[in-house]
């Protein structure tokens, strides 16, 4: 008799809290959906878990491997303001620093141009004598006169954290780490150091980083105390790991320190999520549609990965203009991110015109339909009024919808814009339609890449409804919705690596470069990420690093990032620096500059340990399947509504070939499968819906 190994994914989202529950001895898959509290993250992670467990039969007990969790409270904290009472300190001069930004206009011709409130006012941030030149060289340490001033300052904010960012600390961490070993013992609040953040050059981006970073220390570190107290009460076996942004998984007490590793969190796991898919549908390029209740995400797999980036924007003001937000220095899979979801709401702007979004119901009341107290209307209740949801079996009939109170608060919307209230709703939908396929675009052609053709893998609870709109507006040919497809994100944790990634700034021309000084940097950086993963739980002997370099022709103020190799030492010399620097970039800019110098700025090492591997059990039948019944859906504002088919998921028969437009139901989701469409069966379990080419 095979033992069952169950492993536990928990995905906190804006809207729900997906939960996964996975056996890897026998390959069994169970999944809920609750709604997420957002006052009170953890009410709704228990609610979760306790009908999760109840419904497969397994006892926490019978759970001793990490539980693995990932979670939006980073980002919606930063964006919402809703962060903890932090403090900063800085050398004298740069106080300001944070409101001076890096001095870049998003928008070069907007007087009244807007950026977010630093996480951080100024009149927490104190300033401190003390002086690290370019190279590393201590010229001036605090005085323990100034080191009592800034903890009295400090002490009278009544600071729940404290960020220390210090000029040039990045090449020599010690005046910070002297100052955080005396606040520490002083104030008695958590205290992280920009050279353990973000330690890399530009003052801005560095320092930010720190300042958010200090700001929701005392967001999640709460949270993470109160979890993991209760699941040793409730008799859980495994430790926490948390997901990160780059996509993967570190324990709690990392995660404590370094919070704003977990800003896109949820999204990264979607992402790894889709690569597993793409490299098991043998998917060359493959765009993960991932919408929920509060926000849509897109983001290119391309040969089974996705795209990384060593920048990511958090809490911008205008959702389509970079540079509008915080520049937060962590490493995190390239993706894009709007405010569409489920739960958006519809308005009418001054100029009489329809829009959707960003603004959320979220939870709570969420929208009209979800009957609790809600009066906006939503994406959900549009998709409710034009047949494409049953309103008595949204959760398999655990959370039924409110039809009249959709048309209601559509109904407002329509008498803004003078049109019946079915034209409204298909607007709605049409719109968020228009959104989410323009920002994929604009993210596709960042990235130099052609969306058209490629496959599309749509997961969240509200992707599989719009994701074949999303496609034809795209030029996709192929929509793929996989099983499972609303808790894809929570799954995507289970079948993650073990990962961190690390860099440090040490400017050096590469022809020069002091080889025992580069191996000595990158010797702290595989201690530090193989204590990470050990924490984490990696074994030892699986442990592998990559090796990366941020570089520039010398006198240039951006870098290109070349990756080297993997290995226990750098895998390379000087020369073959130069030539993967000249490689990489003839290929972005078309040319090579001569008789110019390339130098190194930051180093980069990715410390990872492979995932285990894991085979899904699915039951599939041979068996044509029959729909169970029909409902009008109107799928254009121009057409009529028709009457169609209703499938439940599983009464799909392997081989079995049916026409569009079809509806197709699971308990968590419903794949909307619009006319000139053609659905069969992937041997996985996957639906799989082909445009007709007409």
């Amino acid at each position: 008799m095979t033992v069952a190994d169950w492993r536990l994914a928990v995905d906190i989202g804006g809207t729900f809290t997906d939960v996964v529950l996975m056996d890897r001895a026998s390959g069994r898959v169970v999944v809920d959906k609750t709604l997420t509290t957002p006052s009170a993250p953890l009410d709704g992670v228990r609610t979760g878990v306790r009908q999760l467990l109840a419904k497969a039969g397994v006892t926490p007990s019978d759970i001793t491997a990490p539980i693995v969790h990932a979670t939006t409270l980073i980002t919606n904290a930063l964006i919402e303001g809703k962060v903890g009472r932090a403090g900063l300190v800085t050398t004298t001069g740069f106080g300001d620093t944070l409101l001076i930004r890096d001095e870049h206009r998003y928008d070069m011709y907007d007087l009244q141009i807007e950026f977010p409130a630093p996480p951080i006012p100024r009149e927490r941030i104190s300033e401190i004598s003390e002086r690290t030149n370019a190279k590393g060289l201590v010229v001036e340490t605090p005085t323990a006169a100034d080191l009592k001033r800034i903890a009295d300052e400090l002490r009278a904010q009544n600071v729940e954290s404290v960020g220390i960012c210090l000029i040039n600390s990045y090449a020599n961490p010690a005046n910070e780490r002297a100052i955080a070993d005396y606040l520490r013992v002083e104030l008695g609040v958590p205290v992280c150091i920009s050279s353990e953040v973000s330690p890399q050059i530009r003052e801005y981006p560095r320092m930010i980083t720190t300042a958010c970073n200090a700001a929701t220390m005392p967001v999640i570190g709460p949270y993470l105390d109160e979890l993991t107290k209760w699941l040793a009460a409730e008799g859980f076996g495994g430790s926490v790991l948390m997901m990160l942004s780059n996509g993967g998984v570190v324990s709690t007490d990392d995660a404590a320190r370094t919070p704003i590793r977990l800003v896109e969190s949820g999204p990264a796991a979607g992402a790894l999520a889709g690569s597993w898919f793409a490299r098991r549908l043998g998917e060359d390029r493959l765009m993960c549609f991932d919408m929920g209740g509060t926000t849509a995400k897109s983001c290119l797999i391309v040969d089974g990965e996705p795209e990384l980036t060593n920048t990511f924007e958090v809490a911008r003001i205008y959702r389509f203009k970079k540079g509008s937000g915080f520049p937060v220095s962590v490493p995190s899979v390239d993706l894009v991110e709007i405010g569409a979801g489920g739960g958006s709401q519809a308005w009418v702007d001054d100029l009489g015109l329809l829009k959707v979004g960003p603004e959320s119901t979220g939870a709570m009341p969420g929208p009209a339909c979800y009957g609790r107290g809600g009066t906006h209307a939503a994406v959900t209740d549009s998709d409710l009024a034009l047949g494409m949801l049953d309103a008595e079996f949204f959760l398999g009939g655990d959370m039924p919808l409110d039809l009249a109170s959709s048309q209601a608060a559509l109904g407002r919307i329509a008498d803004k814009l003078k049109l019946p209230v079915g034209d409204t709703a298909a607007g709605v939908h049409e719109l968020v339609n228009q959104n989410m396929a323009a920002s994929s675009r604009m993210h596709a052609v960042e990235l130099g890449a052609d969306l058209r053709g490629v496959t599309l893998l749509a997961f969240g609870g509200a992707g599989p409804v719009h994701a074949c709109g999303v496609a034809e507006l795209l030029e996709s040919p192929r929509v793929i919705f996989p099983v499972n497809a609303s808790v894809l994100s929570a799954l995507g944790t289970l079948v993650s690596p073990v990962r961190i990634d690390l860099a440090r700034s040490m400017v050096r021309p590469i022809q020069g470069i002091d080889e025992a000084e580069r191996d000595a940097l990158l010797s702290e950086l595989r201690e530090e990420g193989h204590r990470v993963l050990i924490a984490a739980g990696a074994d030892p002997a699986s442990v592998t690093f990559r090796y990366g370099v941020d570089a520039r022709y010398i006198g240039q103020g951006n870098e290109i990032t070349i990756w080297m190799g993997e290995g226990n030492e750098f895998p390379g010399n000087t020369l073959d620096i130069v030539n993967s620097f000249e490689t990489d970039y003839r290929r972005i800019y078309g040319l090579t500059i001569p008789d110019v110098g390339v130098e190194a700025v930051t180093w980069r090492l990715s410390a990872y340990a492979k995932a285990e591997e894991f085979e899904p059990l699915v039951e599939l039948s041979d068996k044509p399947g029959a729909p169970h019944g029909t409902r009008a859906v109107r799928f254009t504002r121009q057409g009529e509504p028709i009457m169609t088919p209703v499938y439940r998921r599983s009464d799909i028969g392997r081989g079995q070939v049916i026409e569009g437009p079809v509806i197709i139901e699971e308990r968590e989701t419903t794949a909307v499968i619009r006319p000139n469409w053609t659905v069969t069966l992937g041997n996985d379990g996957s639906v799989i819906a082909d445009r007709k080419v007409k």
